[in-house]
């Protein structure tokens, strides 16, 4: 997906341009989950969407989008059912 890049270890990184992006999809996935989204959960979700087939991974990604939102709210509810909404390393 242009601006986010995984690793075959699985780390992510996100260009600059797509924070607000994804602070947009954390904000309009709190509703939907009634969940506390924030930004790692949106991004681990994007990541399973697109290793599932269900976001299109050439597609610039946009806060704007409702289908893309409707497909995270699943993938949000995966990662707090499975990993306890907890994504990342701690330090």
């Amino acid at each position: 997906m242009p601006g986010l890049f995984v690793t075959s270890a699985g780390e992510a990184s996100v260009d600059p341009s797509l924070t607000g992006v994804l602070f947009e999809l954390a904000g309009q996935l709190e509703g939907p989950t009634n969940l506390p989204v924030d930004v790692e959960h949106v991004l681990a979700a994007i990541v399973l969407a697109v290793r599932a087939g269900e976001i299109e991974s050439s597609k610039p990604l946009s806060g704007e989008d409702s289908a893309v939102v409707a497909t995270l709210v699943d993938h949000v509810k995966t990662v707090f059912e499975q990993f306890g909404g907890n994504v990342g390393r701690e330090d």
